[in-house]
């Protein structure tokens, strides 16, 4: 599971045509709907703490865990800026480890798709049952098959910043369900730009595959949805969001 790097310095820009805050406000409902309107929430995979921020502004204690030092260090940068309480952990979440346990834990912008093995995903999923309360609630969303094969597939996209440029090249190996896509950044140093190339995989799950690693690993399946909506995962669900409960360590 690779880190960001150079992506890091420029994530937030190309990000900025994300409605983080009804992201928020959508994950708010279902923390809320399953039960946590208050108390310590995880956030795995946090990246630079956008939603982490938005959910800490909404009272919830928050937790950011992400592998990129370079992402956090842009997490922290914010937290002192907004003066919000948030601890940020430099940590795998295939091997984090808390001070205890936590109410809730959510992992937003398709984290979960990074983990390419499906033995990481039941240890992720163990890991999180483990630190949650009893019957805690976990929330995270997926990038689905019918986006890696009809919306990434193998395309080129690029766009164009003053401060900085990008060329993603998406490949989607339809028998591996691995997509592939390779960055190549042009980040702006004084009058000169600066070339940055990244490679990056991601891992298709089917609904099917994600409740079995959640099984395997203690939780029940409580929910899927269509992402942003209370709808059922249609056959052309670009993103979808799933809900699982603590059942016993």
């Amino acid at each position: 599971m690779e880190a960001y790097t150079s992506f890091a310095q420029v994530y937030d820009l190309f990000q900025d045509n994300i409605p983080y805050g009804e992201w928020a406000d959508y994950l708010k409902s279902l923390l809320n709907e399953y039960g946590v309107k208050d108390g310590l929430v995880l956030d795995l995979g946090c990246g630079t703490g956008s939603i982490t921020e938005l959910l800490a502004k909404a009272g919830y204690d928050m937790i950011g865990v992400d592998n990129s030092e370079d992402m956090l260090e842009i997490a922290m940068d914010k937290r002192s800026r907004s003066g919000l309480d948030i601890l940020y952990l430099l940590q795998d979440m295939r091997e984090f480890e808390l001070y205890g346990t936590v109410k809730a834990a959510v992992s937003i912008c398709d984290s979960m798709n990074y983990i390419l093995e499906k033995e990481d995903l039941v240890q992720v999923f163990k890991l999180v049952n483990n630190y949650l309360d009893p019957s805690g609630i976990f929330i995270f969303d997926m990038n689905t098959e019918y986006k890696y094969t009809h919306l990434l597939a193998d395309g080129t996209f690029a766009e164009n910043r003053e401060e900085s440029s990008f060329i993603w090249e998406n490949f989607y190996d339809e028998e591996e369900r691995i997509n592939e896509y390779d960055l190549t950044l042009f980040i702006k140093e004084g009058e000169l730009f600066r070339k940055f190339e990244e490679t990056h995989y991601q891992r298709c799950y089917s609904l099917d595959e994600v409740k079995e690693a959640a099984k395997e690993a203690g939780m029940d399946f409580v929910a899927a949805y269509d992402a942003f909506t209370r709808e059922s995962v249609k056959d052309d669900s670009e993103r979808i969001y799933l809900v699982f409960r603590e059942c016993g360590k």
